[in-house]
């Protein structure tokens, strides 16, 4: 019989091994970068071993002690330290483009000596509505809930 470590992994085990990450990460004992990171490491995992070794340094799930009082609330479903890095990028490139964009309407109100069409909000509220969207789905698959 081969040993454990060599047998090949089914993707319910490489399930359950990153929602033991995640709860390392709700612990604090990983931060999101450490997560990602290990995250991809397993679901590109072939064998028990190459699982294993993502967990070696995580105390099981049973000898865990738990972190949340009945008084601690749980975040809200969607917070940047919960986003990867790629989604906070792109918030950040929609906030510059609000801004750039909310500058020229103003300095051309200013220009003209009255208030123009509100044209930005053709800029600002599309793709505002997607961002929201995708980060919730993001948000969504990352606590294991599925829409």
């Amino acid at each position: 019989m081969a040993d454990r470590r060599d047998v090949r992994v089914s993707d319910n085990d490489r399930e359950a091994a990153v929602a033991r990450l995640l709860a390392a990460v709700d612990e604090g004992r990983l931060s999101l970068d450490e997560y990602n990171d290990r995250m991809s490491r397993a679901y590109t995992s072939v064998t028990f071993a190459d699982l294993d070794n993502l967990l070696l340094d995580l105390p099981s799930a049973q000898t865990a002690s738990p972190t949340v009082t009945a008084t601690q609330t749980k975040a809200p479903a969607v917070t940047t330290g919960a986003l990867p890095r790629w989604l906070k990028v792109v918030w950040i490139a929609w906030a510059a483009k609000v801004a750039l964009n909310l500058v020229i309407w103003v300095l051309l109100s200013i220009t003209e000596g009255e208030l123009l069409y509100f044209w930005p909000m053709w800029v600002i509220i599309p793709p505002a509505l997607i961002l929201l969207a995708v980060s919730y789905a993001v948000t969504a698959s990352r606590k294991g809930v599925r829409s």
